[in-house]
């Protein structure tokens, strides 16, 4: 008899709970894996979010995208956003092949989640830059590495909303 392993579904890689997650992660280390954490509302995913999530991947051995709820994306784009609920950005998200593993968190920066998962390089998109990075005193005091990935900021959500407001209105 042949065992023939299943392969991992998107859903699998959802994990909320952070301290499971953090578990995972910690064995990773570990074992000498190098985790890349990464977080942002990926409201209506677009080519820039690849890029930036290729990118991010391509750094190391596991990569981690921690979505921002629903909650704290309103407060970060306001009223109306995201557009996509939390929920289902995870499950887009989780459907990419470099993506390892997908969480949420519900703070408007990721301090607390680097400190609660620990990864070995923090990720975030080139309009970004070490000294307008919120988390940067957190990066110091855990000795993760800052990248800066993706090409030129070129693609936006908020771009995507504004042209499809136009075509309604024509």
């Amino acid at each position: 008899m042949v065992v023939v392993p299943r392969k991992q579904r998107s859903k699998d890689k959802v994990i909320t709970d952070k301290k499971s997650l953090a578990a995972i992660l910690n064995g990773l280390r570990t074992s000498g894996k190098n985790v890349v954490l990464t977080n942002g509302v990926f409201d209506l995913l677009h080519v820039g979010h690849l890029r930036c999530l290729e990118d991010a991947r391509s750094r190391g051995d596991m990569l981690v995208v921690a979505v921002n709820s629903d909650k704290s994306a309103e407060a970060l784009k306001g009223k109306g956003h995201p557009v996509i609920p939390c929920a289902e950005r995870m499950e887009m998200l989780s459907g990419l092949a470099f993506v390892d593993y997908v969480t949420t968190f519900d703070e408007e920066t990721a301090d607390e989640l680097l400190r609660q998962l620990h990864p070995s390089m923090y990720a975030k998109g080139t309009d970004y830059t070490l000294k307008t990075l919120p988390e940067k005193p957190v990066l110091k005091e855990l000795e993760v590495k800052a990248l800066f990935v993706g090409g030129k900021k070129d693609h936006s959500t908020s771009k995507l909303v504004t042209k499809i407001a136009k075509l309604k209105k024509k």
